[in-house]
């Protein structure tokens, strides 16, 4: 049975734009996993503190000197996402980047001699790749012809994630919702649009181990 992990970041929780882009990805998911177990982690009213200091000194140290406080909580988060098929992140974008609750997700998540080890070459990942869809609501506009504002949020997460071995990013996004209603409508069915596309075409369907 297939596993699909939905991290949930906005503070407004079911009622956030992001959050009903991510579920409408799943939706498209479980067409495809019918049999498919949903594992909600909702991040976004804070519930995942910031790293403590005994994680920090953790991390500054040769070997993990504590399994208690925030080394418990990533621990935990850790092997949720391990046990994950599928990924899906639904995040609005925050002064141009992550959330901090997103942020504090990635802290948790991204820890050296557990998900990344360091070596001549480098960062290298040690979990095992699998699609991360990330759905983002944004009040500007961050990409295409009518972008009027950066997008530090897409290539922080690449660059982040792949940091632990997940390459396999596809982004959606709900753009433009602080210019109004009609705004938002018109964007919304671009996206379902790109949604559609993307689950119809035969290269989903290898991406996502099907068939």
């Amino acid at each position: 049975m297939k596993t699909i992990l939905h991290v949930s970041c906005s503070p407004r929780g079911q009622a956030a734009e992001s959050y009903r882009l991510s579920q409408a990805i799943i939706g498209f998911l479980l067409q495809r996993e019918p049999g498919a177990t949903v594992v909600e982690r909702v991040i976004g009213n804070g519930t995942i503190a910031h790293v403590d200091a005994a994680y920090a000194i953790s991390q500054a140290s040769a070997a993990d000197v504590s399994r208690e406080g925030s080394m418990a909580q990533s621990e935990e988060l850790i092997r949720e996402l391990e046990a994950a098929d599928f990924v899906v992140i639904g995040t609005p974008m925050h002064n141009l980047t992550v959330p901090s609750a997103l942020k504090a997700w990635i802290d948790h998540v991204v820890r050296a001699r557990r998900t990344f080890t360091i070596g001549p070459a480098g960062k290298v990942g040690t979990l095992r790749d699998r699609p991360v869809f990330i759905a983002i609501a944004s009040g500007g506009r961050f990409s295409g012809e009518r972008a009027r504002q950066p997008d530090f949020l897409t290539p922080y997460l690449k660059a982040i994630l792949a940091t632990i071995g997940l390459h396999d990013l596809t982004f959606f996004s709900v753009q433009g919702t602080g210019a109004g209603p009609d705004a938002t409508a018109e964007t919304r069915i671009s996206t379902r649009r790109a949604l559609e596309e993307h689950f119809s075409s035969p290269c989903a369907h290898l991406q996502l181990g099907i068939g």
